[in-house]
């Protein structure tokens, strides 16, 4: 993803078998809700957070149950789990980061103690709602300028490509040039574009993607 100074994109999320390994446990471990797998995550798709659908309003109610999940997850061995965000829209944005990094041994624990919890909450931790205009905006104003710096194969994201709160889009393995991040092209897109790849990191935070819907 896009980080700064100077921005270290790495793979997007689901471009690789890598993903799939770390999707399939978290599949197994959390036990996705019946609701939220409706939603329309496979196993290799990226794990993350969502809301799950459902009968569940948005609102008051809504937003202290999923404070409730997440005070639960951060009690039973994810200290850095934040809450989710909840649009107007009823949407759930969550930075799943700290539960990727999180051993299986914790995963358990957490599902065990957690996944009332979950369920009551409609948290789905293998969905996450589709990139809105804001975000999609800022990551296609970074891909053209990655494009024109040395990335040619830098495609515009759309609100169905991978993302990650707080990291923004990424890159595909197809976009990466030969050579890697340590090429020339990579490099100088990196330094070329540092503003507009901190813009779309912006525009990914859970503060920023609360403020759509």
């Amino acid at each position: 993803m896009r980080h700064t100074p100077p921005p270290a994109r790495r793979l997007r999320a689901g471009a690789g078998p890598a993903v799939v390994t770390l999707a399939a446990p978290l599949l197994a471990v959390l036990g996705l809700l019946g609701a939220g797998c409706s939603a329309g995550a496979s196993p290799a798709s990226v794990p993350s957070l969502s809301s799950a659908g459902g009968s569940h309003p948005a609102g008051g109610s809504r937003a202290a149950d999923l404070h409730a999940a997440a005070q639960c997850i951060r009690q039973h061995g994810v200290p850095g789990y934040a809450d989710p965000v909840l649009t107007p829209s009823g949407a759930v944005y969550s930075d799943r980061r700290s539960i990727q990094d999180a051993s299986q041994s914790v995963l358990a624990a957490v599902q065990a103690a957690c996944g009332s919890v979950l369920a009551r909450a409609q948290l789905n931790p293998m969905h996450e709602p589709p990139a809105p205009p804001q975000l999609v905006q800022a990551g296609v104003r970074a891909a053209q300028c990655m494009r024109a710096h040395g990335l040619p194969n830098d495609a515009d994201p759309t609100a169905n490509t991978p993302y990650t709160p707080g990291h923004g889009f990424g890159l595909g393995a197809r976009e990466v040039p030969a050579g890697g991040k340590l090429s020339h092209g990579f490099q100088q897109a990196i330094h070329a574009c540092a503003q507009l790849d901190a813009a779309e990191i912006r525009a990914s935070t859970l503060s920023s993607l609360g403020q759509d819907g």
